[in-house]
């Protein structure tokens, strides 16, 4: 017959009861400290014994002691309890207490050095005792087996084993020059990005859906002189008038106010893509990593919502 008993917490619980035997010198006084009947107290010894194959306790009806092999055994079970039960309290205290360390992986850039860097600065400002280790390595993160305890990222992430908070929603915009486009004309469509030098990162197809009829997409296969993941280089790149950059309207917001760079497409948008925030699936979390994420939660949305 099949059993779901775990016989590494049966031995645990055994020799908690051989230890709370011998320590108070009685069943009755060791059933009564561990909120267990004598007799339950009795069989887990006499369970132990027999998977020891040694008798531990000499025991009489009006008296007990223990053999030789179990004063060993005893000696040896109860330091290791002890440091059992203080790692146990060592875990429940880092739980419990503001301090330690959090690892939070997220999208470089503007975003993740501006927006999500200021909102860290706070968290750290208010929380000294609590350090951050804020990673901005792009490479797609496995949160169940890397280090992390967080990670930022734009666009959805369907794994189910984490839970993805939505933050907000980062605005695209395409953009160039006041220079470049007298230079070069000033595209109506995204089909004419095909006859413009266009400085892309990681993707080179560029997807658009008409403002006045969102049915209508189109995906236009760009090429340019510049090709760089750094939406930094690729915006100066833009300022330079080196030609035609898609990228988040918080890199472009401030160029475009000061007449630096203009919108190109009126009729034409990229579709926004959410930022989220990912964890473990985790009733136990820290009381550290509960206040940041409720931090990040509480100031990034609203910030997001003002670049739009």
């Amino acid at each position: 017959m099949s059993t779901n008993r775990d016989p590494l917490n049966d031995n645990l619980h055994d020799i908690r009861a051989f230890v709370a035997i011998a320590e108070s010198g009685s069943f009755s006084k060791a059933a009564d400290k561990l909120g267990a009947s004598r007799a339950h107290m009795s069989r887990q010894l006499s369970q132990l014994e027999s998977r020891l194959g040694v008798q531990l306790i000499i025991r009489t009806t009006r008296s007990q002691r223990l053999t030789t092999a179990g004063e060993a055994f005893f000696t040896r079970c109860q330091a290791a309890l002890m440091q059992i039960d203080d790692a146990i309290a060592h875990a429940s205290d880092d739980a419990d207490q503001m301090k330690g360390a959090i690892a939070v992986n997220c999208v470089g850039g503007i975003i993740g050095e501006s927006l999500i860097g200021d909102a860290i600065h706070q968290f750290c400002a208010a929380h000294r005792d609590i350090h951050v280790e804020l990673d901005f390595s792009s490479e797609r993160v496995d949160l169940i087996q890397s280090r992390f305890d967080l990670v930022l990222r734009m666009g959805t992430l369907p794994d189910s084993l984490l839970i993805g908070r939505e933050m907000g929603n980062i605005r695209i915009g395409t953009y160039a020059s006041p220079r470049y486009l007298a230079l070069s004309g000033k595209p109506t469509h995204p089909r004419d990005l095909q006859q413009h030098d266009c400085l892309t990162g990681s993707v080179t197809k560029w997807k658009y859906v008409s403002t006045n009829s969102p049915v209508q997409h189109v995906e236009v296969d760009v090429t340019g002189n510049l090709q760089c993941k750094n939406g930094h280089v690729l915006l100066n790149a833009a300022l330079q008038g080196n030609g035609i950059c898609r990228l988040p309207d918080l890199y472009c917001n401030e160029a475009v106010a000061e007449g630096k760079l203009e919108t190109v497409f009126t009729d034409w948008q990229v579709d926004k893509v959410p930022l989220y925030l990912l964890y473990h699936k985790d009733r136990h979390q820290p009381a550290r990593l509960k206040a940041l994420i409720s931090h990040l939660m509480v100031t990034v949305p609203p910030q997001l919502r003002a670049s739009t």
